[in-house]
């Protein structure tokens, strides 16, 4: 094995080197966000959504039906 010389180490310019990341480039995959699903206008959507203990008892203190008063409140907030 003494006769054998010394092994270079690869670099940047090496043929190999290039054609790998040249295959490397043109085969690896790009993750794609799901596509948002469209939604029927009026479906409401579960959250878990965290609100003050006083506000959220303003809205209970109104019988049933607190929840759409927090959704109707809400959407005056956002302007719509």
């Amino acid at each position: 094995m003494a006769d054998q010389p010394p092994r270079r180490p690869r670099t940047l310019g090496d043929a190999r080197t290039e054609a790998e990341a040249a295959f490397k480039k043109v085969t690896t995959k790009v993750a794609v966000a799901p596509p948002k699903q469209n939604v029927a206008p009026g479906v409401k959507e579960q959250v878990t959504l965290r609100i003050d203990q006083d506000v959220l008892e303003h809205f209970q203190a109104g019988g049933s039906g607190w929840q759409d008063r927090i959704n109707d409140a809400l959407r005056k907030a956002a302007g719509k």
